[in-house]
């Protein structure tokens, strides 16, 4: 669960980022206070892993409060002004949303968030990836890897072990693996290279399974395989 805390003085702007976050399940709002000194009270009491915070705020603005903080939560900026996009990024804020602010873009600052945490929860060595698979974390030696599927908001491992399912994109886990070893060769699949059986017209043939080449990777896979002296058909 990521709890949440809104950080708004106009109540208008509040209840909108409330009835954005109120049907989405992972996300708990734990409060909404209208100015920087009950946020830094609130901080203090509570745990806090995501803050949606304005920046025109009486007495201290959300820059400030956010420079006042030693180890803040994500921040999600959420403002009327434009110009202070850059100072915002400074300070690390994951996103920078402007008033009034449509659902689609508040959704793709919402996988921002997903995107962060399960990046930072899933975690790579040289031999091993970490997984957050249920409630547990699984450690899977790489060299047992023979691809890993995109399902939509979620990938599959598909290992000489099983078959392993987290919470994360296709896009986040490869950047996590070695790129001599693994490659995306579709929006659907990333590969170990040393799995490949046989390159059969514009499908990779992997533990007697074939994946289809994307057309955008379709060229730089093949010269990557038949470079290595895979079969080809």
């Amino acid at each position: 669960m990521i709890n949440c805390l809104i950080v708004e003085d106009e109540a208008l702007a509040a209840k909108v980022i409330e009835t954005y976050l109120q049907p989405l399940a992972d996300f708990k709002l734990l409060g909404t206070v209208p100015n920087a000194i009950e946020a830094y009270n609130f901080l203090n009491e509570q745990t806090v892993d995501l803050i949606f915070l304005d920046i025109n705020m009486p007495a201290l603005s959300g820059l400030d409060f956010l420079k006042s903080l030693k180890d803040p939560p994500l921040v999600i900026i959420t403002t009327a002004y434009r110009e202070y996009a850059v100072e915002g990024f400074e300070l690390d804020v994951l996103d920078y949303l402007v008033k009034p602010i449509p659902l689609p873009r508040f959704l793709l600052a919402i996988d921002k968030v997903h995107l962060h945490l399960h990046s930072s929860t899933n975690t790579s060595d040289e031999h091993h990836v970490l997984l957050k698979v249920d409630k547990k974390h699984v450690r899977i030696a790489l060299a047992d890897i023979y691809y890993i599927e995109s399902l939509k908001d979620y990938i599959r491992v598909k290992t000489r072990t099983g078959d392993y399912i987290t919470h994360q994109t296709l896009t986040a886990i490869t950047e996590l693996l070695p790129s001599e070893s693994f490659r995306r060769i579709h929006r659907s699949y990333t590969v170990s290279l040393e799995m490949v059986n046989a390159l059969n017209g514009n499908a990779l043939e992997i533990n007697d399974r074939l994946l289809p080449i994307g057309r955008n990777y379709l060229q730089d896979v093949k010269r990557l395989i038949l470079n290595s002296g895979i079969q080809g058909s």
